[in-house]
């Protein structure tokens, strides 16, 4: 028989990993539910490391689920279905798209990636722990998101171009 509390800590161990694997980006949120005793106080802390360690589809909903992740990690509001109305309006989805006609690239500043952010807004928020690469898709979700965040309240604010 296990030492006591060992029991529990597997079992929150075997429902972190079936959460993670799910690809919900929920595992962060569900750690410090699952395993608070006295003997797991450090669960919380143990949190913000699942997301780093868990993989994620090379894809758009695989980098939206790592962005959320981090957002999680972060304390940066959103949800997946207000990223991906945005992901879809602003590049559909490509992450390599650039806006080379607006007003940003007549002033020599064209958006960029995912969610068409500018260079200077993309390294005012961007998100440590993620790439500074404007075209890596998880980097330009994640700093577009706190850049809505603290613009709108959330990404899931935001209707139109931003």
């Amino acid at each position: 028989m296990p030492a006591n509390g060992q029991h529990s800590r597997s079992r929150a161990a075997r429902i972190a990993r079936a959460v993670a694997a799910a690809g919900t980006g929920a595992a962060v949120l569900a750690l410090p539910l699952i395993g608070a005793t006295s003997a797991s106080a450090a669960t919380t802390a143990s949190a913000t490391t699942v997301a780093s360690t868990v993989s994620y589809p090379n894809n758009l909903d695989g980098w939206i689920r790592a962005s959320l992740a981090v957002m999680a990690e972060k304390g940066i509001p959103g949800t997946y279905n207000g990223i991906y109305r945005n992901v879809i309006r602003e590049s559909s989805g490509n992450p390599m798209a650039i806006n080379l006609w607006d007003s940003n690239a007549a002033a020599g500043t064209p958006s960029k990636g995912l969610l068409q952010v500018i260079a200077p807004t993309f390294a005012a928020y961007h998100v440590s722990g993620t790439s500074w690469d404007i075209y890596d898709p998880v980097a330009n979700i994640t700093a577009a998101c706190n850049y809505a965040a603290h613009r709108y309240g959330s990404i899931d604010n935001v209707f139109g171009a931003y």
